[in-house]
């Protein structure tokens, strides 16, 4: 990365948050009516950025030259219904998305679809419809009630992402699991933030050495606080899952091995995109930035998940591309001209 002084502006630069939350305010009112959704609700009804468009855009007023990427709020929809009625959560907030993004083009330029996935039919039909709506990419969560994303079951849904040369955003997903085996729950909220990048990580890590890319090498997937764990332990990356793949497995457990990949593992790694999800921390967007380079990472905030509602994600994340030294070219390049890029759809191979 060039060096540029600390006084560069980037909030005075024409940023699009490429990840911030949000819930129609149909798809917010049906929610209320789902019994599994009540625990959640008790925190979305205090933040009210979430559903809330005067209080949001009050918020975002706050920035100059500043628009939102709109993207599904979890929990995800198969967390909290089943079925047709998982399908049609999905339907009515694609709907409420792309009425927003309609209505607020100076807002929200671009909005990304959610599917539920535990109907393949209903997925790959979801896919196909919101893509006509205009979604730029669909979001993903982490796992499916416990199912990893590289099982067959979902095959034909990533071949239907796939074919629409959209991007992927892919969401971590975990509750308060246990992190010892002799406990009920994770404690002092572990789970949170330490178990969320986990989560990424792992699922990365499926996708990867499943031979996803290899099947589909033109599919971007952007990941969530910067790939997780992923750019900080990239030397483990390169010697464990990469030259010493197999060292530690004993014949009995071959078949938990990887199978032939056309690519070195690290290739696989740096296929992907991250986000400056970082909480402001300077020193993490470095390490992403170098390792998936900077035509892989994209602005994005977590917005509106603080307790300020939004305003001290965006503030931080602004305030560590200056720590950082981020030129305004740099800045303008995750900031906007990737994003610009990842509207779009190509199937053009990543390598």
């Amino acid at each position: 990365m060039t060096m540029a002084p600390a006084s560069d502006a980037p909030d005075m630069l024409n940023m699009i948050d490429g990840w911030t939350h949000i819930f129609p305010k149909e798809y917010f009112e049906k929610i209320k009516s789902v019994s599994t959704a009540a625990g959640p609700l008790k925190r979305w009804v205090t933040l009210k950025p979430l559903f809330d468009l005067g209080e949001r855009f009050r918020l975002m007023d706050r920035f100059a030259c500043y628009q939102q990427i709109l993207t599904p709020s979890m929990p995800a929809f198969d967390e909290i219904a089943e079925g047709q009625e998982a399908a049609d959560l999905a339907r009515l907030m694609n709907d409420g998305l792309a009425n927003l993004a309609q209505t607020y083009p100076d807002r929200f330029p671009y909005f990304v679809a959610g599917i539920a996935m535990m109907d393949e039919a209903a997925a790959v039909s979801e896919i196909e419809r919101a893509a006509a709506l205009g979604a730029i990419g669909f979001q993903l969560p982490t796992h499916v009630r416990g199912m990893p994303l590289d099982h067959e079951r979902f095959s034909s849904i990533w071949d239907a992402l796939a074919a629409t040369g959209r991007p992927v955003w892919l969401h971590p997903i975990k509750g308060p699991t246990a992190d010892y085996p002799t406990e009920e729950k994770s404690k002092f909220e572990i789970w949170w933030c330490f178990g969320w990048p986990y989560e990424t990580t792992v699922a990365m890590s499926r996708l990867a050495l499943s031979g996803l890319f290899d099947r589909h090498p033109h599919l971007r997937i952007i990941t969530h606080h910067m790939g997780g764990m992923i750019p900080f332990f990239s030397g483990r990356i390169e010697q464990g899952l990469g030259l010493e793949m197999g060292a530690r497995t004993p014949p009995s457990d071959a078949h938990l091995l990887p199978g032939d990949l056309k690519h070195p593992v690290s290739r696989y790694f740096k296929a992907f995109y991250g986000d400056t999800s970082l909480s402001g921390a300077a020193c993490a967007l470095q390490c992403g930035i170098d390792f998936f380079g900077l035509d892989h990472v994209v602005f994005a905030t977590d917005f509106p998940f603080d307790a300020e509602g939004g305003s001290y994600l965006i503030r931080e994340t602004l305030r560590s591309f200056q720590s950082a030294r981020m030129s305004k070219d740099e800045i303008l390049t995750i900031g906007n001209r990737n994003l610009h890029k990842l509207s779009r759809p190509s199937f053009e191979s990543l390598f």
